[in-house]
């Protein structure tokens, strides 16, 4: 019993049991990190079919002013290396890149490249670094979202997105010359691909805050919301009681001083 006392107090095996528990703890390290890049990789090469050759080209020719030759950003532009192809289908497809000029916030405008070429442009990009990936058909198709799962995704957007986009997804302006569009006439793929990759000011909402079911609710939400107009007539900005309010005092008071300038005519 001595000996065996001894031996558990010797230095040699505080050293093993340590040696032990660092081998063990850096293998399921190991083993985590390649689960977790192979899933990445499979996400960067889903459903980007251009060719990054030519992409490569494209992108030196109309990014490389802005984002540096390899894409490691400059004082112009940020990096794009691990912004993957969905970044880019979203920027190049809805014309906020390339830029006209430098300004607080990139607008969307007539857009510049074919299909085509924005397919390649995100095969380049998505070449760089894992990253979100451009959504399949079935990740965007709300054909089949029920009634309550359309209520959940009218919740979720009014938690999430409503401060920024208004409750009617109208939009909104913010600090220093930024602004939350509009979401009116936005495809489902660039509305999926806004959430899952952040642009502009707006948050990125992975996987983790939410889910894939969710983001088609909240998609689905809006289509619904987009198809149903304004029933009650003009929107007015779909500010509310502010606008409608402050439209009916206008025309109030400016009825008032014509009714009043009607008046004092008659007895002149």
């Amino acid at each position: 019993m001595k000996a065996l006392s001894q031996r558990r107090r010797s230095p040699l095996a505080v050293f093993a049991l340590l040696v032990i528990g660092l081998l063990v703890t850096g293998g399921l390290y190991a083993v985590a990190s390649g689960s977790v890049s192979k899933a990445q990789a499979d996400e960067t090469t889903q459903t980007v079919n251009g060719s990054v050759e030519n992409g490569s080209k494209l992108f030196a020719a109309n990014c490389a002013t802005c984002h540096g030759l390899a894409a490691e950003g400059s004082d112009s532009g940020p990096s794009l290396v691990g912004v993957g192809a969905a970044a880019v289908d979203f920027q190049v497809g809805t014309g906020r890149m390339p830029m006209q000029m430098q300004g607080p916030q990139a607008p969307s405008k007539p857009v510049q490249f074919d299909e085509q070429q924005t397919a390649d442009l995100a095969a380049y990009v998505a070449s760089l670094g894992a990253g979100p990936a451009i959504p399949d058909e079935e990740t965007i198709d709300i054909s089949g979202v029920s009634d309550e799962e359309l209520a959940n995704g009218g919740t979720i957007f009014r938690v999430n997105c409503a401060m920024c986009h208004n409750a009617a997804a109208a939009g909104g302006a913010l600090t220093r010359g930024k602004f939350a569009p509009s979401l009116a006439g936005v495809s489902e793929q660039h509305i999926y691909e806004a959430m899952v990759t952040g642009p502009q000011n707006m948050p990125v909402f992975n996987d983790s805050n939410i889910t894939r079911e969710q983001k088609k609710q909240v998609i689905a939400y809006l289509k619904h919301i987009e198809a149903q107009g304004s029933p009650g007539g003009q929107a007015l900005g779909s500010l509310g009681p502010v606008s409608e309010g402050l439209f009916i005092w206008t025309a109030g008071i400016g009825l008032m001083v014509a009714f009043t300038i009607w008046i004092t005519s008659r007895h002149a």
